[in-house]
């Protein structure tokens, strides 16, 4: 019976280190040998370095890998074809460069990757919605068997396109998305415009609170924007249901409330059935998307 392992990718620490992965067809761990991170015997005493040892030890041809990513997202399922994990196999992904001498992310797990599950674009992963993660204690070593998730569960959630998300593309600034929105709220929904009332737009509440954006719908009716990078929670529903009854209270006006975010389409239930309380709350994901045209002379 086929082992369900997780490893985590630190794209943070090493940016491009997915995609070096995805190309290699291999997953890696650090703990170089001369640092003192043996494989085999007496070894520097390190839990984290223990824990992967083990578990890398442990692996099996024919098991398979789940790459996480940060956020409670996934690159894709690799089958283990093969070890190069040994001391005298490092072969660093991270080339040897200052602060790391000997190159990092050099003891790798050769693996095929499964094509048939999950996003076709090696930009798009999969964010695991709320409830269906896999748990803390197996988030937090670098690798770690999967027991909360069976392997089936995982597929099902990899070949939902409503889970798939950009590998990079969130705003660096909700301000920037905010900006977007307020520059062509046609791309948001076909006929919002900018509220025509300067002074309404830029409204700073009594509170010290200021909305996003504000639009007005084709029916006359203003639109409160929110945006906020990842999946929204109970609390950004409730925060903009704050302005809608602010707005109310302060103009006389009766507002809609549209909270845009950068996770996956599937939002937890718990959120939904706060959202569809009244002032209802719509819910918008969003999904960036840059193309690059090379620039010619006049």
């Amino acid at each position: 019976m086929k082992t369900l392992w997780k490893i985590t990718c630190m794209e943070n620490v090493f940016p491009g280190m997915w995609q070096r992965w995805f190309r290699n067809q291999c997953v890696a761990v650090g703990w170089p040998a001369k640092w003192g991170y043996k494989l085999n015997g007496r070894t520097k005493n390190s839990r984290g370095w223990l824990v992967a040892r083990k578990a890398i030890k442990d692996m099996a041809i024919g098991d398979l890998v789940a790459v996480a990513l940060r956020g409670h997202r996934i690159g894709r399922l690799g089958e283990i074809t093969g070890k190069a994990i040994e001391d005298n196999q490092w072969e660093p992904l991270v080339p040897p460069g200052p602060g790391v001498e000997d190159g990092e992310m050099g003891r790798r797990i050769i693996v095929r990757w499964d094509l048939t599950v999950g996003p076709d674009d090696t930009d798009l992963v999969v964010h695991l919605p709320e409830g269906r993660t896999f748990s803390n204690g197996e988030l937090r070593p670098t690798v770690s068997r999967i027991y909360s998730r069976s392997i089936s569960d995982v597929k099902s959630l990899m070949n939902d396109p409503r889970n798939w998300v950009g590998l990079m593309g969130r705003f660096g600034y909700e301000s920037a998305l905010s900006d977007y929105i307020a520059s062509y709220p046609h791309r948001l929904e076909d006929g919002l415009l900018p509220h025509p009332n300067a002074r309404i737009r830029e409204l700073v509440f009594d509170d010290r609170s200021r909305l996003d954006v504000l639009l007005i719908d084709r029916a006359g009716r203003p639109a409160i924007v929110e945006c906020k990078q990842h999946s929204p929670t109970v609390e950004n529903v409730r925060q903009l249901r704050h302005y809608i009854k602010r707005l109310r209270k302060e103009t006389g006006q009766k507002a809609r409330g549209i909270l845009v975010h950068g996770g996956s389409q599937i939002v937890s239930a718990n959120v939904r059935r706060i959202a569809r309380r009244s002032p209802v709350v719509e819910i918008v994901s969003y999904r960036l998307e840059v193309d690059f045209t090379s620039s010619t002379a006049t």
